[in-house]
């Protein structure tokens, strides 16, 4: 298996060329002509009965959250055409459908109720911002998301790789954080520990959201979502986009080039909300939420949803205390040619004794992972971190084919903390630390309109958008540094006096960057949307401030460009051959204090992707399977001491997801990622040929959800994580062992007085295991998390 990923990635890329060639040159006689189909969806729940229906019309479904649960479809069987066979599947469920663009059709209700008929229309405002694409079988995953510019697409349509994991799955695993959430992608992994203030991961092998963090997107746009650590209370899906997407999204504030995680907040639906919810974590930490929700008005055009979640007590580790809470309000407004969204958001989590990334001093072996309770940092060590969001987002139906959209919004991002970066000094887990005062704050704006339009040139479809962007990020960051240092051991902490360390008394500028730039992106369909092309380019330009450095090299002014081109090809029904070639754009870095050049901003750097894949929708079960290859350049000190771009790291890989129903009650999550990680270019020879830090050769996945027979209303679930060795350094002399861990859960649906009751228990990593989690781009080691039980009852009212 190994000996595949060390091919040049021609061997992967030149075979399914000539494959999509030879289909392409046959496609003409293949495409169906504009009429009847046949259908076969038997009657059931809604929701897969749509997807199934758009499997076999060969057209895209998408509703509001929501909107189809507890509905229930009449099926369809034998020749229809589009229109009608939507009609008739729809009937008695107080829904219809519209054509919202090229085989589009949004699922909304109808005015007035009128349940024995169905308008289908044409024209692109039929599309309301918060139509999602349906989830697939089985309910884990949607079968699409969103894809930045492009707009949302089915997975079976999008030219890239692009996971949207629904709000059932959020719920059913318990995952209270977005890292919670990510970690069971094949290609994510957390770069951060549990009970730290921060979380940081790796997408295909490239760091995400270290340093100042703030890359993940909120409903696609950067800058909203919360800086440090993303909950899950107000989030509908959460979405893995892998690879380079400067064109869809615009450059990511700090440069990640792995991929893309995206939030989508949740939308009332048609039905009122009253959900509450407490939860208990072990050891001694007890919470609630509540999720509220209305629509009102004429057709229920207006919308209100509100969450609100606090949690507080004693965790897992060592000396450890947590408050965390958060307060979210969406309102929106649907209209017939007008649709808007205004999003609200604050959160807070505090910390006594935050665990930290361990650092291992020069020359030290690596030790034995300690137990995953243990923890170095001292109960007087604390952190407390403050969000404050605002998104206002708009749709304007200017006629028939053409929108408007703009978004307008941002964040503000406070911290303050008192901890330092514990160093392992020996075998035996000694460690040292000298902790900091330190302050941040990270202001973000963020701004975009543009226009989205659909036309025919000569017989080929044309979905063409066009955009501009602007972003600026203000950051600023006050410390003082303890005098003193205090010993203690990773496998027995000690408890030490509190060191005095005085609160910053100003908080100085030190950088402020601004970035903009227009985008224009093209998907061009053939043969009724058998062969679909897009190509893009986004020009960007960097503006940074770092008011740190000398004054020679504080200011610079950069611009660059990232090209998109993307390849579907769907011969059947059911499949789909895609390819891409993609780049990505990353500010350049800062030079460090030793170089010659301290404090100087490089110009910005441009990663480049090559992609192919196939995607098979048998109906209830769905196969991905990709190969990629990503460059991206580094920059390193040179023989003067300078520091400038020099390295390069090439990441090469296959991914692989099956996903769906193996059977009636049988539920399937699972999927794998083998990588060849290199650093193909380095100024010291010894590093050229060694793999880069925190990237492992192999990652893989599987959760599995049954429904026994003979318990009605019981689901037994039970998921695995592998991650396999990752070395320490680019030295590549130590390296951490490969673990594997499981969790075990179980949920229980029941109506108590009438009410609808669901209580969930989870037990994570349920062997204890001891394990080095992952280690950072800066060498930093991450110790896993012990066994921690989970248990929650949720009502609705």
């Amino acid at each position: 298996m190994m000996t595949v990923t060390t091919l040049p990635f021609r061997a992967f890329t030149t075979p399914l060329a000539g494959l999509l060639m030879g289909l392409l040159l046959s496609l003409s006689a293949a495409a169906d002509p504009a009429g009847p189909r046949h259908y076969d969806v038997p009657p059931g729940p809604l929701a897969p009965a749509l997807h199934r229906f758009a499997g076999q019309a060969g057209v895209t479904v998408q509703a509001a959250a929501g909107l189809l649960d507890d509905r229930l479809s009449p099926g369809l069987s034998g020749d229809f055409t589009v229109a009608d066979g939507l009609r008739r599947l729809l009937a008695g469920t107080g829904l219809g459908g519209s054509a919202a663009g090229p085989d589009l059709y949004v699922i909304r209700p109808i005015s007035g109720q009128v349940l024995d008929r169905v308008e289908v229309t044409g024209g692109i405002g039929a599309s309301p911002a918060m139509a999602l694409p349906v989830p697939y079988q089985g309910g884990q995953l949607a079968s699409g998301g969103q894809v930045g510019l492009l707009g949302n697409k089915d997975y079976m349509d999008a030219p890239v790789n692009i996971t949207s994991y629904t709000r059932e799955t959020i719920d059913n695993l318990q995952a209270r954080t977005m890292a919670e959430m990510v970690r069971n992608d094949p290609s994510v992994r957390g770069a951060s520990g549990a009970g730290g203030m921060l979380d940081s991961f790796f997408i295909r092998g490239f760091a995400m959201n270290e340093g100042n963090s703030g890359e993940v997107s909120y409903n696609g746009v950067y800058g909203v979502a919360p800086n440090y650590r993303v909950l899950t209370g107000y989030a509908e899906r959460v979405e893995v986009l892998k690879g380079p997407s400067t064109l869809l999204h615009g450059l990511s504030p700090n440069g990640s080039v792995g991929g893309t995680i995206n939030v989508v907040s949740k939308r009332a639906p048609a039905g009122d909300l009253n959900r509450v919810e407490a939860q208990y974590t072990q050891d001694l930490q007890f919470g609630g939420s509540v999720d509220l929700s209305r629509r009102a008005g004429e057709d229920d055009r207006w919308g209100m949803r509100f969450n609100a979640g606090y949690t507080d007590g004693d965790t897992r580790l060592d000396d450890q205390q947590r408050a965390s809470g958060y307060t979210a309000l969406a309102l929106d407004y649907q209209g017939e040619r007008l649709r808007a969204s205004l999003d609200l958001l604050a959160q807070r989590e505090d910390y006594d004794a935050p665990s930290r990334e361990l650092m291992l001093a020069d020359g030290v072996p690596l030790p034995s992972a300690p137990d995953g309770r243990r923890n170095v940092t001292q109960e007087w060590e604390w952190s407390r971190v403050e969000d404050r969001s605002l998104l206002l987002s708009a749709e304007y139906d200017l006629s028939e084919h053409l929108m408007a959209f703009a978004n307008l919004g941002g964040g503000d991002s406070e911290v303050d903390r008192l901890f330092g970066y514990p160093t392992i000094q020996n075998a035996e887990g000694d460690t040292r630390d000298s902790p900091s005062y330190m302050l941040f704050r990270n202001q973000r704006r963020t701004a975009d309109a543009g226009l989205r339009a659909l036309f025919d040139t000569a017989g080929v479809a044309h979905e063409l958008s066009v955009q501009v962007n602007g972003y600026r990020e203000k950051y600023r960051r006050g410390a003082v540094y303890a005098s003193a240092s205090y010993d203690s051991n990773i496998y027995e902490p000690v408890s030490r006096p509190e060191l005095a360390v005085a609160r910053p008394a100003h908080i100085p500028d030190m950088s402020e960057s601004k970035l903009s730039g227009p985008a224009l992106a093209d998907t061009l369909s053939f043969l009724d949307r058998r062969l679909q092309v897009t190509l893009g380019a986004r020009r960007q330009r960097i503006e940074t401030d770092n008011f740190n450095a000398a004054p020679g090299s504080r200011h610079y002014d950069e611009s660059e460009t990232a090209l998109f081109t993307g390849l579907v090809v769907s011969p059947w029904s059911g499949v789909s051959f895609y390819g891409n070639y993609t780049e990505g754009l990353s500010r350049g870095e800062i030079a460090p204090a030793a170089a010659a050049n301290a404090g100087q901003a490089l110009a910005p750097y441009v990663a480049k992707q090559y992609e192919a894949g196939i995607k098979l929708d048998r109906g209830g079960l769905a196969v991905t399977l990709d190969a990629f290859q990503i460059t991206r350049p580094y920059s390193e000190l040179n023989g003067d001491n300078v520091y400038r771009a020099g390295g390069e790291q090439r990441n090469r890989g296959l991914e692989a997801m099956v996903f769906g129903e193996l059977g009636e009650r049988l539920r399937v999550m699972t999927g794998a990622m083998v990588m060849d990680a290199e650093l193909t270019r380095a100024r010291d020879p010894a590093l050229r040929g060694n793999k880069p830090v925190g990237v492992p050769d192999f990652q893989a996945n599987a959760t599995a959800e049954w429904d026994p027979a003979a318990l009605p209303g019981l689901t037994l679930l039970v998921s695995a994580s592998h991650t396999g060795e990752q070395y320490l350094s680019n030295r590549n002399r130590e390296r951490l062992p490969s673990w594997t861990t499981w969790d075990l859960g179980a949920r229980y649906q029941s109506r108590l007085a009438g009410t609808p009751v669901t209580w969930r228990l989870t037990v994570q990593n349920v062997g204890d295991k001891a394990y080095w989690a992952s280690v950072n781009s800066w060498s930093m080691l991450t110790v896993g998390a012990p066994r921690t039980a989970v248990l929650s009852v949720t009502a609705d009212f």
